[in-house]
């Protein structure tokens, strides 16, 4: 026997053993329940039959049998509760062999290379990770017509349900990015997995342990009555318990099959499989910038984008473009990509690109008049005008609120919203010299401004988040000025002025997002049922919320580029890497953010202003809002 079969050998040795270690857990819960049952079984027939009599066995009686009643009841109650709950099943857009003929020739052939049993189905997950999933639980049975919704060529042979082997997921990102023979190379070890999974040990250790699983998220339910509650509370410390036991065991058995399988695709195109990890690191990168940096903004404008996959490829072509370390990548585009091997992979694409926006966002499940596609070429237009637009109206309503007068502006429009207005009241008075505060003589200047009223004052009828932001004064603000509010962690070292208008932005967009989640209402789509475990979307959240700096900037930003947009004809770009961009004279402008970062951290706009002299853009003049 080669190196290669004794090591798979060795690690389904392995994955069997602990597999009848969790078996073993299960056979002595079952023995615990029943062992009251045979003594009360045993007393009873003994008493009737003459050969136990007397009063202390009677009294063992009416102890043992009351209590083999509830014990039996107890146990009929968890298994009922194990058997019932479902088990989790991971969110994807299922791929028919119509639809998919050659892929699923290409997953064939590779498991009779490696002599185990064939998938039998294949899905796409919009992440970059691929593995084997059991649907095989009669509560899954076929996919939900919304899941599929036709758009994956999803047919009558996507409603038949194969118990003899799993269902084999794929990483879309996979599909368009990697060419044929080194996608079969990442997916050799996967596939490899089906073989241990096939033994029958294993399959029915697993399936304990995931209806354990789901019978602890099926008690920890919070949608119940007390009396119930309280009923799953007592069953949910039972299952909690047996699963403890088994949690080392099942670990150990799942590290087993992965080592087998990893042993038994080694034979396999092994170094194509090399080159093909650093395709899947690559991957995972330029997916990770695409969602954070272009379809977040899309989405949080309630559009998503109908090509993500189809967006990898263009952010990871431009990272070759950019990376002198990934020149090579680019050649690799002239070989056939994978997505070849789907009958309508546009159709595919799209349903993937939902699903994302569904998990990484929490966007409803089908599209409508709040929630429509859009497509890379109105992407600028459609998503990226229209974000500056909307944050620029935001800013300038709160400006409003704060009573802040209007800038120096075109006589023609003198109560049009302008850039000048933000830069005004975010400039701040030089402090006064030292020998002034000590009491020496001072040249006599002009008195400084007077702060506004406003923001001596709690902002009226503002729906804060935790605490208001205290009175703004002249100066940064630090640490040593006394307790730090919630905004005030963010905000340290920022202006009282921008400290003040951070905070107000971020309760006004607070109160747009309840606004529209309350008119949505939870889940906003009528598939509840295929995403089981989705009472808090999205699952998977890709950043935390933006902080009141993180706002502020980007609200300031928006401003200026309106500002660049109406005056001096600038346009609104895509760049794959970093989102949305201003475009000056065809080029992309790197160079605005350090100059807005130091009118919010030291209110000090001569840098912005001479930006904007270079740029030709005039502050003065009216903008058009969203």
């Amino acid at each position: 026997m080669s190196g290669s079969g004794m090591g798979a050998e060795a690690g389904a040795q392995a994955a069997r053993a602990r597999a009848l270690a969790v078996l073993r857990i299960r056979s002595r819960a079952l023995a615990v329940a029943l062992l009251p049952a045979a003594v009360a079984v045993v007393l009873l027939v003994g008493g009737s039959t003459g050969r136990l009599p007397g009063a202390g066995w009677d009294l063992a009686r009416r102890i043992v049998v009351p209590v083999a009643v509830l014990v039996l009841l107890v146990a009929a109650g968890v298994a009922l509760v194990v058997a019932r709950a479902r088990p989790a099943v991971s969110p994807t857009v299922p791929v028919t062999e119509e639809a998919a003929p050659d892929l699923y020739r290409m997953v064939r052939d590779l498991a009779d290379r490696l002599e185990v049993p064939a998938p039998s189905a294949i899905a796409l997950t919009p992440d970059c990770d691929s593995w084997l999933e059991d649907r095989t639980h009669p509560a899954h049975g076929p996919p939900p017509a919304e899941e599929s919704g036709g758009r994956a060529g999803a047919g009558p042979s996507a409603r038949v349900r194969v118990d003899a082997a799993p269902v084999l997921v794929i990483g879309s990102p996979f599909l368009w990015w990697m060419r044929v023979g080194e996608l079969r190379a990442v997916l050799a070890p996967v596939v490899a997995g089906t073989g241990p999974s096939a033994h029958p040990d294993i399959a029915a250790a697993r399936r304990f342990v995931r209806g354990l699983d789901a019978a602890v998220a099926e008690t920890s339910a919070p949608r119940r009555g007390p009396v119930f509650r309280g009923v799953l509370a007592g069953v949910g410390w039972i299952v909690r318990l047996l699963l403890r036991g088994c949690r080392v065991h099942a670990a150990e058995m799942e590290r087993g099959v992965a080592a087998a399988a990893a042993e038994r695709a080694q034979a396999v195109d092994y170094g194509l499989r090399i080159v093909a990890q650093e395709q899947v690191g690559l991957a995972y990168a330029g997916w990770d910038r695409l969602l954070t940096r272009v379809a977040l903004p899309a989405w949080r404008m309630g559009r998503w984008p109908s090509r993500l996959n189809a967006g990898v490829v263009a952010a990871l072509t431009e990272l070759s473009r950019r990376d002198r370390l990934a020149e090579g990548f680019a050649s690799r585009l002239g070989e056939r990509p994978a997505c070849d091997l789907l009958e309508e992979p546009g159709a595919v694409d799209e349903a993937a690109s939902l699903l994302a926006a569904r998990l990484f966002h929490g966007g409803p499940a089908q599209t409508g008049p709040a929630w429509s596609p859009v497509g890379w070429v109105g992407y600028p237009e459609e998503v990226v005008d229209r974000k500056w637009r909307t944050d620029a109206a935001r800013l300038h309503r709160v400006l409003d609120a704060l009573r802040v007068p209007p800038g120096a502006a075109d006589p023609t429009a003198p109560h049009a919203p302008t850039l000048t207005r933000v830069l005004d009241h975010l400039t701040t008075t030089p402090p006064a010299p030292a020998a002034t505060r000590t009491g020496a003589q001072a040249p006599a200047t002009p008195p400084a401004p007077a702060e506004p009223a406003a923001l001596a004052a709690p902002a009226p009828a503002a729906p804060a988040i935790g605490d208001e932001p205290p009175a703004p004064h002249d100066g940064a603000l630090t640490p040593d000025d006394g307790p730090l509010t919630p905004y005030d962690e963010d905000l340290v070292g920022t202006t009282a002025r921008s400290a003040a208008l951070a905070a107000r932005l971020s309760a006004e967009l607070a109160r747009e997002e309840a606004a529209a989640s309350a008119t949505a209402g939870p889940g906003a789509g009528p598939d509840q049922a295929p995403l089981r475990d989705d009472e808090a979307l999205p699952l998977f959240p890709l950043q935390p919320p933006r902080t009141a700096r993180e706002l502020l900037a980007d609200h300031i930003t928006a401003m200026v580029c309106c500002a660049a947009m109406d005056t001096v004809g600038a346009a609104p770009g895509l760049d794959w890497l970093d989102g949305p961009t201003l475009l000056l004279g065809g080029e992309r402008a790197a160079d605005l953010s350090p100059q807005v970062l130091t009118l919010i951290e030291d209110g000090d706009p001569s840098a912005l202003r001479r930006w904007l002299t270079r740029q030709g853009i005039r502050a003065e003049k009216p903008v058009r809002l969203g």
